[in-house]
Order: structure tokens, then sequence, then C-alpha cells
């Protein structure tokens, strides 16, 4: 794993998931929704984010994964992209991503300009490609300890799959 990935959750969590996600997706925000209930149930999961943003179903969605690099230039990546699950359906348009960077404590001024100039589009680009060599073309992508998930992304279907991998 890349020095630059984001990652939370215990180093040595007996689960590892890594997803390619896009902050406008439904089936994402529903996954990210189940994944925080059973991260405390199953003793913490050690999740990888990348960005998969498919901007040809959700417009926000490149600038949404910029905002959340933003964030993650002053050390607040899980704190935006928690706001960009919890509030997706409020997200509709570039102001209100600089609502929800306000209300994380972020430089507003500095925030702006970089998703102007589009700062943050080559780290974006780069989990992309990352992506494409993995074979995740949709989101939610998930690998469960190395291994691709083809589930759905509701949380009995996640249960059932992080339990198996924990038995494995």
């Amino acid at each position: 794993m890349g020095p630059d990935e984001h990652v939370r959750g215990p180093q040595d969590a007996a689960l590892t998931l890594i997803e390619y996600g896009d902050f406008q997706c439904p089936y994402c925000a529903r996954a990210h929704s189940a994944l925080t209930e059973l991260a405390d149930e199953l003793g913490g999961i050690r999740l990888v984010f990348r960005h998969l943003p498919l901007a040809e179903l959700h417009p926000l969605a490149e600038p949404a994964a910029e905002a959340a690099e933003a964030a993650a230039g002053e050390g607040k990546f899980w704190d935006m992209h928690d706001m960009l699950y919890e509030q997706q359906r409020q997200v509709m348009d570039e102001p209100d991503l600089a609502v929800l960077a306000e209300s994380v404590d972020l430089d507003l001024e500095r925030f702006r300009a970089e998703l102007m100039e589009r700062r943050h589009r080559p780290r974006v680009q780069q989990d992309r490609e990352r992506a494409r060599h993995d074979g995740a073309t949709r989101t939610p992508t998930f690998f469960i300890n190395g291994v691709r998930y083809r589930g759905d992304s509701d949380r009995e279907s996640l249960r059932q799959a992080l339990t198996e991998a924990l038995g494995r």
C-alpha cells in the first residue's frame, strides 16, 4: 500500500477492506453506514478508501473526490469522507461542498482555491488508474483481505462476507 493511501481502523485488524468508492453513489453511502456499524460488531475493520468517481453517472463525483483530497491536505480526509456520505442527499452542487468543508473546519479560502484549480485531480486520477488495473469498474467495489467481493452493499450481505473472511 502506498504512503498516500487513506487508511483507517486498527493496524492489526483481522479484516482489511479496500473500497473503490464514489461519494455520489447511493450504494456506497449504504455500504458506509453498514460498515460503520459492522466495524464495532466485528472488532474493527481496516478500511482503505480509493476514489472511483463515476462522472458519467454523477456530475459531482469528481469535485466531491477532489474535495475529500483537499480535506486530506489538512488532515481531515475521513471527516470529509464521512460527511460526504452522511449528507449525500443534500450535496447538489459545488457550493454545497464548501458548506461541508466549513462544517469540518477546513480553511475555506484554501479549499475553494484548490477545487477551482483542480489541484487534487491527479491524485484522484491515480486511484482511477489503479481501479482499472484491479478490474474495478463500478462502485462500491470491495476487496476483503485481498479477495474481490461480488455481493451487495447492504448490511446483511457485507456482514456475511466479512464473517466468512474472519473464518478463513
